[in-house]
């Protein structure tokens, strides 16, 4: 229950995970930290949050979590059975791993992924998650991280805003335009600083936190925005010579990441990202540019 309530950051969210009351996850909890003698977990207003002796608890509790699944599994080392907890970027999250789920579900009948899409990440180095899809490589000796996949994003907007509006012919013309964008204070990763790579100085007028409903907001004519090109379906592409290009990165916790649900499902993800190659990264490299570092700017052609 404890580790559960600190993974989640709330009682009743540990609750619902753990199938029983949010009461009962507090009474516990309340005499773990009188057995122990030590407090565990202080409510603040983003949820529950570790002290120091929580995160103490949390390590080693994870530690004796994988020595007890190891232990359930003698005599079926091999069998792929479990609950994986995978936090994925937003619109990978949702626009790629979601529809395949069902799929995996049926190779592999005995498992539960409970998949967290959302803007910014929880952790698999503090044991919040299993697996991590991140727009950065994690720096943690707790981890294995591996590049998963490059992806590509390009200038989208609705044909109807297009017949509305001049097509922008290069990216000077785009301050004439309604902007879709990242709330500035909100943007939680520097790889998601997209408009100053398009046109330094290029802000938006219309802004959300989620990479969905920017979508949403670009389908609905709110104006022109970069969209992760596996998301623009139904969209037109502007400037099509202008493109960025970034990677996700698959990270592991090293004391599961042998473990057979953990390798069963990272071989999913990466034959879903192989799956769909073309639709994330559309345009044609050439020559150096597949060995080109992740966080790399606007290409031009």
């Amino acid at each position: 229950m404890f580790l559960a309530a600190a993974r989640s950051g709330s009682l009743s969210t540990a609750s619902i995970r753990l199938g029983i009351d949010a009461a009962t996850v507090g009474r516990r909890i309340a005499r773990l930290e009188s057995a122990l003698k030590a407090t565990l977990l202080v409510r603040s207003k983003s949820g529950l949050r570790l002290t120091a002796a929580g995160a103490y608890l949390l390590e080693t509790g994870a530690q004796a979590e994988v020595a007890m699944e190891a232990a359930a599994s003698v005599g079926h080392p091999d069998r792929i059975a479990g609950t994986v907890r995978i936090s994925a970027a937003e619109g990978f999250g949702a626009t790629i791993l979601a529809p395949a789920l069902s799929g995996l579900r049926r190779q592999h009948p005995h498992l539960r992924i409970e998949l967290a899409a959302s803007s910014g990440f929880l952790s698999p180095s503090r044991r919040e998650v299993d697996m991590a899809v991140t727009l950065s490589a994690p720096d943690s000796a707790r981890l294995v991280v591996e590049p998963l996949t490059p992806y590509q994003l390009g200038l989208y907007a609705s044909p109807e805003y297009l017949e509305r509006h001049p097509t922008p012919q290069d990216a000077n013309d785009l301050t004439g335009h309604d902007i879709v964008g990242y709330v500035e204070d909100l943007i939680y990763a520097p790889e998601l600083r997209y408009l100053d790579e398009v046109s330094p100085g290029l802000k938006p007028v219309l802004s959300s936190s989620s990479i969905r409903a920017q979508r949403e907001i670009i389908a609905g004519n709110g104006g022109i925005g970069v969209l992760p090109c596996f998301m623009a379906t139904g969209l037109q592409r502007v400037l099509p010579d202008l493109w960025i290009e970034r990677r996700f990165w698959l990270s592991t916790h090293r004391e599961v990441h042998g473990s057979a649900r953990i390798k069963a499902v990272h071989a999913w993800i990466k034959d879903i990202c192989d799956m769909h190659r073309t639709r994330l990264s559309p345009h044609e490299r050439r020559g150096s540019d597949q060995d080109r570092p992740a966080r790399q700017g606007s290409k031009r052609r």
